[in-house]
């Protein structure tokens, strides 16, 4: 039986999604190993594919490295949503920020703007989407804690997501303090309370207070 353009067509689409998930899969793997100076045609080389291959899904670094970071983003964004339904939006906020952070580390800390030195229009809007998509899920998780639970009303995603990108950023400055990154996102717990040290926080001040009266009395 004589096979339609259409069937033609399919295999192909099948083949160039498999090549570009061998050279994600690739590319993440190198990034790791050597940061931003990792080389394209090695890449191709470990993906299993030929140069033009690599150029045809991805004609510079800079579009590799954004459908990376893309990706990342929507398993975020996706971890995001189903934390809306943990039972503790306060714990939820805090999970989800603690992912944040560890997405930012990844690579090499690669995931950021500031790897893309001269971005192109189609990159820019990519990475665009990307922030406004980690903004509006942060947003809802963090809404949720101030609504159902302690987070108090003055914080805004804004910040609390420029403090978790400082922090990934300070753990990737000493790479050899294992636990940094942990240490470190335990301080945001300062913005969104942990409702069990609130309260014996709120029981000390109590106590404070009343030995205070007493004194004056």
């Amino acid at each position: 039986m004589k096979s339609s353009p259409g069937d033609d067509r399919r295999p192909q689409r099948a083949d160039a999604r498999d090549n570009r998930d061998r050279i994600l899969q690739a590319a993440r793997a190198a990034f790791d190993e050597q940061g931003p100076h990792a080389s394209l045609n090695k890449i191709a080389q470990q993906a299993g594919v030929g140069p033009g291959t690599l150029y045809r899904h991805f004609p510079n670094l800079q579009a590799l490295l954004v459908a990376i970071i893309g990706g990342d983003v929507e398993v975020l964004c996706a971890q995001g949503r189903e934390l809306l339904e943990h039972p503790s939006p306060d714990e939820a906020l805090r999970i989800w920020l603690g992912a944040v952070a560890r997405h930012a580390t990844a690579m090499r800390g690669l995931v950021a703007t500031e790897m893309i030195a001269q971005p192109t229009k189609e990159t820019s809007t990519a990475l665009a989407a990307c922030h406004q998509a980690i903004h509006a899920t942060g947003t809802a998780l963090l809404g949720r804690a101030q609504q159902h639970g302690n987070a108090p009303a003055r914080l805004g995603i804004a910040d609390l997501l420029m403090l978790t990108n400082a922090i990934a950023w300070a753990s990737e400055q000493n790479p050899t303090d294992t636990e940094l990154l942990h240490r470190l996102l335990a301080l945001i717990n300062t913005g969104v309370p942990d409702p069990t040290l609130m309260s014996h926080e709120n029981e000390l001040q109590d106590g404070v207070r009343t030995r205070t009266s007493r004194t004056r009395a």
